[in-house]
């Protein structure tokens, strides 16, 4: 029997008015700006209202390493969070925005999938309530600011070889990497090399996501580094003037979104940095707001564990004063499989020798957030293909790493499928045996604090960086921002910066090719092997079948 698609079974949803959802957490109707019947956002003052209450339980969703045979991650997140309110707890769930370029390039959408899934899925997966034009906006206005400064005469001395700051857009375009602005004489300015990264990789989309309330997000925004003089001193967004201007445009981009599950449950979806190269979290507000409305409130992190679940950890818990309760790893048999060798044209066929060699990097991912103090446990996704057998033995092997697997078919049955996922998260979450720390300590030197990540999480016996590199992150600490989190720009492939090395490679090195100071977000980004924070297109992007059919439906977004 065929199965319905994800927008079809989207399209069937039984929606409910969002002024019901806003209901459910206590939030008034005058307290939402509407987008239309099914999304929101929700206000500043409502959200400065609730800084007295107590906070909910924390639940991270991260998963192994992604595969082409799929994981589920923010399905399970969805589920889980339908399961919680399913077995009688108030629950929301808290997810990233999704991106247009990888929606039109190969990843597809960030709404969920089968019968756990936030909708309405088309306007989550397009342009949604506007917030990424916001900040590709904010971002490209101080561009243009800085080459206005320049070509008005220069006044605070930049050094137009050393600008720093790239434009950006929402969109995988491997031809804007580098490219050369204001070519065609006097009246345009003043040559120089120039490029573009993708909009989840702006600074600007990290200091939304990091940002308390527009006050901060104003500071944040100032204190960005956009050039440098001769003498190599600093020039901030706040010496250009833009902070203000840019914090307008961003003001209603601030207020958390929200929306439903398929099950007419709450769904908070901000924000939007990727976990490869940028810290792959949902905006602290969004998630800080939920926990004063819920009693337990579902997130996830982007990619695999030793990317967005490392980042959140040590970048949004740090700056955020937020600790999970307790942290799910997703794992599907068929990743398993394909982790031990097997091709994904075989994945269908029963190999339960295939499933144990390739647990070692669930294992892996295991140990490592064991490693924050925060208990795990496994969600199998389940697809029809798996034997009971594979499933055992991803059970079996779990529990000689000292967690438990609990087999979820939230995808085909909704939160009925997940309730025993459900209750042993809130049994965890609810003896508070979490004793959570970051991975280092704000005073540990930068180039060691990358080094602690690519040892203790990647498990590579060294990192290499240049004279260059290494420099450039003492002039840093010298200036004042050694206390720094890192943000590693890393293939989501692999433990490694290969991306072909699956399982859990050792013995490793992990290239570090060049360091970027985000002093507006607070955090350093490193950027390893050929990762690049603007990406290309695949050679059959999903561009190419997404349509509009007759009746004026979406086609081909999934």
């Amino acid at each position: 029997m065929a199965h319905k698609t994800d927008i079809e079974i989207a399209r069937e949803a039984t929606k409910r008015p969002i002024q019901e959802i806003g209901e459910k957490l206590g939030i008034a109707w005058e307290h939402l700006l509407p987008f239309g019947h099914d999304k929101a956002k929700i206000s500043e003052d409502f959200i400065a209202s609730l800084k007295d209450r107590e906070d909910g339980k924390l639940i991270l969703v991260t998963a192994i390493n992604p595969t082409p045979a799929g994981e589920g991650k923010t399905t399970t997140t969805v589920g889980l969070g339908d399961g919680l309110n399913a077995i009688g707890k108030k629950a929301a769930v808290c997810i990233r925005e999704a991106s247009l370029g990888p929606c039109f390039g190969m990843k597809g959408g960030a709404a969920g999938g089968g019968y756990a899934q936030v909708v309405p899925m088309e306007e989550m997966n397009l342009h949604f309530t506007g917030d990424f034009h916001a900040i590709t906006s904010a971002h490209n206005l101080l561009s243009a600011m800085i080459d206005n400064h320049i070509y008005w005469g220069n006044e605070l001395e930049i050094d137009q070889r050393r600008v720093v700051w790239r434009r950006v857009m929402d969109m995988n375009d491997r031809a804007l990497r580098d490219v050369v602005t204001s070519l065609g004489g006097v009246a345009n300015g003043f040559p120089r090399q120039a490029g573009f990264d993708i909009t989840v990789a702006s600074e600007v989309m990290a200091i939304l996501c990091l940002a308390t309330d527009l006050a901060d997000l104003q500071r944040r925004l100032g204190d960005i580094i956009v050039a440098y003089k001769r003498d190599k001193t600093p020039i901030y967004c706040r010496d250009i003037k833009a902070d203000g201007a840019m914090t307008v445009l961003l003001q209603q981009a601030m207020q958390p979104n929200l929306v439903q599950t398929l099950e007419n449950n709450p769904a908070f979806v901000h924000g939007g940095p990727f976990a490869n190269i940028a810290h792959g979290c949902n905006s602290v507000v969004a998630t800080t707001t939920a926990l004063k409305l819920a009693d337990y409130v579902v997130t996830e992190a982007g990619f695999g564990a030793d990317l967005g679940a490392e980042k959140f950890m040590n970048i949004k818990c740090r700056k955020a004063g937020l600790a999970p309760s307790c942290v799910v790893v997703v794992a599907t048999v068929r990743a398993m499989k394909m982790n031990g060798g097997v091709v994904k044209a075989d994945l269908g066929s029963e190999n339960v020798d295939a499933v144990r060699n390739g647990c070692p990097n669930l294992g892996r991912h295991i140990e490592n957030v064991k490693s924050f103090g925060v208990p795990v446990v496994v969600a199998i996704n389940h697809f029809v293909s798996d034997t009971d057998a594979e499933v055992q033995a991803v059970k079996d092997y779990v529990a000689t790493q000292g967690s438990e697997a609990i087999l979820c078919k939230h995808w085909a049955d909704g939160s009925a499928g997940i309730t025993d996922l459900a209750t042993r998260v809130a049994e965890i979450a609810d003896a508070d045996m979490a004793n959570f720390a970051p991975l280092y300590h704000d005073e540990m030197p930068l180039f060691e604090k990358i080094e602690t990540i690519a040892k203790r999480i990647y498990r590579a016996d060294e990192v290499l960086a240049d004279k260059k590199v290494r420099d450039q992150l003492r002039e840093w600490e010298k200036a004042g921002f050694g206390n720094l989190p890192v943000c590693m720009a890393k293939t989501q492939y692999s433990f490694s910066t290969d991306p072909n090395l699956r399982g859990a490679p050792t013995g490793h090195s992990v290239p570090v090719r060049e360091v970027r100071l985000s002093a507006g977000a607070g955090f350093i980004v490193a950027i390893c092997g050929e990762i690049m924070t603007m990406p290309g297109l695949p050679r059959v992007p999903s561009a190419e079948a997404i349509m509009l059919n007759d009746e004026g439906q979406i086609e081909g977004l999934f």
